[in-house]
């Protein structure tokens, strides 16, 4: 009974837990691919309708201002008023045409219609019509400039499709229009954008400026593609996302349009993979659960008692499984663990005394590199003022590295790491000169107290390098004494000191067991302290914004022949 009810109970968990979470897994990746493909579609066409947009802002912008200049200027006005400088205007436009993304054909009517000059080769007859009837509707309406869709057709079937218009204004009045018509092929040319399937340009009356599909192309050359609620059009039965952006400078509209359909394919075939998979994987894994849960179902009961054993304290739980497969592998391994628990448990307490001799040793590692960086940059001025100074400054380091380094003992009189501090204050005031002081106020007792070796050289390095950014002096003072059976020293500094926030965030770090935080000077130093002589002992800190900052070191009071 219990091996059926366990072989069928395996064959039940392993089917739900495999095949729930990979058909919730194909649901899932269905509905991404479909959010992800719209929001791709309507991010490309919002795009596409951007760029455009910036390109039809500065045609639009160059050919208006070129207009207004040109249309002022003395050869144009010479040229209607007696046709001369000739050359000069078709120099200027020329020059002008050649720059732009959009060509243009430019001519100059009078304000009776007639043609006094064109940069097109040939016109028909229609085409100097419409010229005519833009120079004398202008001028009847008493237009200065104008700006307006309308297709004409020139020699070669090329057209243009957009107009711009200045009047040409003399001494006498209006002499005639200088007329720049856009050719409607570079305006094609200019709204094809990558992974944009139609783009249409419209004037504020819907007429269609330029359009990269003719389908587009209603009635009276209007735009009548008209969206449903979500945006979409329909084009020769085709589905199209379609997205509108306005151009304020010239009242132009935008519409971009991305085709659809193919979404629609694009599901169709993941649903018919994840039937077909859904089906392959309901048999592969039917098969597995019933192969895994016959040939599970043995050694449970010896397996499941020594575990329950463990639990209840028993170390000795060990168990022997002899049937050749993965179970005997199995309570190898749960044997094997069980004697390294032991193992464990008996060296626990040599590990926790080991852990912590470690940690010592590396926070009292990481100050050398620390004091090294600052000896090296202090030195590094110095080379570049005065190369006596810098052979004093190489002497006096060499001096301090033996200290540093060559000593291998732990803890050292103060009046020796006073010493040694002052050689580092010499260096740091020839790079500082009479910016930096310091003094010292260390009773003789003190002195004869054993401390951990660079014990204060952290604090007095982060003076310096902090200092300056409030003070352009800084005087540090170094204060030690005697009290009860501790020993007091107090590093105290006139920086200008830190606000209250920044204090109790400073004293977060340095008393927090596990440091994560970039500055580690100040909690790499305490912790030494603590683990060395206990939790009672350690670093304090007091500040007072615009003042300065004391940093109080309190040690057991050890002399040399103390046991340390």
């Amino acid at each position: 009974m219990a091996k059926g009810s366990f072989r069928d109970s395996l064959r039940r968990m392993f089917l739900l837990h495999t095949l729930v979470p990979i058909s919730i897994l194909f649901v899932l990746f269905l509905l991404f691919m479909m959010i992800n493909s719209r929001f791709l579609l309507i991010s490309q066409t919002t795009e596409a309708g951007k760029k455009i947009k910036l390109a039809m802002e500065d045609v639009y912008t160059s050919y208006t201002k070129e207009m207004n200049e040109a249309a002022a200027l003395e050869a144009v006005v010479s040229f209607a008023e007696s046709r001369r400088q000739g050359p000069e205007v078709f120099e200027r436009f020329y020059d002008f045409n050649n720059r732009q993304q959009v060509k243009s054909i430019m001519h100059i009517i009078g304000v009776d219609g007639n043609i006094l000059a064109s940069s097109a080769n040939y016109n028909l007859d229609a085409t100097d019509l419409a010229l005519q009837a833009i120079a004398r509707r202008m001028y009847k309406q008493d237009l200065s400039a104008l700006a307006e869709t309308n297709h004409i057709r020139f020699s070669h079937d090329r057209y243009t499709a957009y107009t711009f218009a200045k009047e040409i204004v003399g001494s006498e009045g209006v002499l005639g229009y200088l007329i720049y018509q856009l050719y409607e092929k570079d305006l094609q040319k200019l709204i094809f954008v990558q992974n944009n399937e139609i783009a249409v340009v419209t004037d504020p009356y819907r007429t269609i400026i330029a359009t990269t599909n003719n389908l587009t192309i209603g009635l009276m050359n209007k735009y009548n593609l008209v969206e449903d609620s979500r945006d979409y059009v329909r084009i020769d039965k085709g589905k199209y996302y379609s997205k509108e952006t306005y151009v304020p400078l010239s009242q132009w509209r935008i519409y971009t349009l991305s085709a659809a359909q193919w979404n629609h394919a694009a599901y169709s075939s993941l649903v018919v993979f994840f039937v077909l998979a859904s089906f392959l994987l309901w048999i592969l894994i039917q098969y597995s659960a019933r192969v895994v849960s016959t040939r599970q179902s043995r050694a449970m009961d010896k397996l499941t008692y020594a575990v329950r054993e463990l639990q209840s304290g028993n170390m000795d739980s060990y168990v022997y499984i002899g049937t050749g497969d993965e179970f005997e592998s199995l309570a190898n391994q749960y044997n094997l663990m069980l004697r390294r628990l032991n193992e464990l448990v008996a060296k626990n307490e040599e590990l926790s005394d080991l852990r912590r001799v470690i940690e010592v040793k590396h926070l009292q590692s990481q100050f050398h590199p620390h004091f090294i960086f600052n000896v090296l940059e202090t030195l590094r001025y110095a080379i570049v003022v005065d190369d006596k100074l810098a052979q004093d400054i190489v002497l006096t380091l060499s001096r301090h590295l033996r200290y540093s380094i060559g000593n291998e003992k732990d803890h050292v009189v103060l009046g020796t790491d006073l010493e040694y501090v002052g050689g580092y204050m010499k260096l740091q005031q020839m790079r500082f000169k009479n910016r930096l002081h310091y003094s010292e106020k260390v009773s003789e007792a003190a002195k004869a107290a054993l401390v951990p070796r660079l014990m204060l050289q952290p604090v007095i390095e982060n003076v310096i390098k902090y200092g300056y950014r409030q003070r352009q002096s800084v005087a540090i003072t170094v204060v030690g004494y005697i009290k009860d059976d501790d020993l007091i020293i107090e590093v105290q500094d006139d920086a200008g000191g830190m606000s209250k926030d920044r204090l109790e965030e400073v004293r977060a770090i340095m008393l927090s067991q596990d440091n994560r935080a970039p500055h580690i000077g100040l909690h790499n130093l305490h912790r030494r302290l603590v683990l060395m002589y206990g939790e009672r002992y350690g670093i304090h800190m007091d500040s007072a914004i615009g003042e300065g900052t004391t940093v109080t070191f309190v040690l057991p009071f050890q002399k040399e022949d103390a046991d340390v």
